[in-house]
């Protein structure tokens, strides 16, 4: 099925007091991900995965152990990867995290601080352009991942609760090459830990 651009859950500038800039949406979300959905809509037209969605678009289209990923799929896991990324941020001071997310985290990481340090670690070590993830593994444990250019957690039969992007474009603007100063902004101030307890 075609893919369209989700509009923003909150305003341009509503992250701005949290470190992401009305630009950093602006070029991020109109200009980015639009560009995801155009050119993959332009390549999956008239093929087999003209009527597919898009999850099964990343799942049918990764190729295990590639160097470099098809057009098809980089279009359309990235276009999946950006409509998570804008709903697991929120604006909003304080965002508390629900109880039974600290628990499991707890219980995976050893402590909550464990947790991001492994995720800001995944991050910042990803060479080049990638993302992060907390995910749920096929067996139900939790791990921290990292993923390189558009490959997401669907590609391993895992469910993605919480994925930051490090490609430059997420955080440039507002943080210049401080990639390990954006991440740790993004777990402390960005992060909408309802919808990743709800995802868990």
């Amino acid at each position: 099925m075609a893919f369209t651009l989700p509009d923003l859950p909150y305003a341009h500038d509503a992250l701005a007091s949290l470190g992401m800039s009305k630009e950093t949406l602006e070029y991020h979300h109109d200009l980015h991900h639009k560009a995801y959905v155009d050119n993959g809509n332009k390549l999956i037209a008239g093929t087999e995965w003209e009527n597919k969605s898009v999850e099964d678009i990343i799942r049918g289209t990764y190729q295990a152990g590639a160097v470099a990923q098809n057009g098809i799929f980089n279009n359309a896991s990235q276009h999946w990867n950006h409509a998570q990324f804008w709903t697991w941020m929120a604006p909003g001071e304080n965002k508390g995290m629900p109880g039974a997310l600290e628990k499991a985290l707890t219980d995976s990481f050893g402590s909550v601080q464990k947790f991001k340090d492994d995720f800001s670690a995944a991050g910042a070590g990803q060479f080049g352009s990638g993302w992060a993830w907390l995910v749920k593994d096929k067996d139900g444990s939790l791990k921290v991942t990292k993923t390189e250019n558009g490959v997401n957690p669907l590609c391993f039969g895992q469910t993605a609760l919480l994925g930051c992007d490090v490609w430059e474009h997420s955080y440039y603007i507002d943080f210049r090459n401080k990639r390990p100063a954006y991440l740790t902004n993004f777990l402390d101030k960005l992060v909408n830990w309802e919808a990743v307890a709800a995802a868990l």
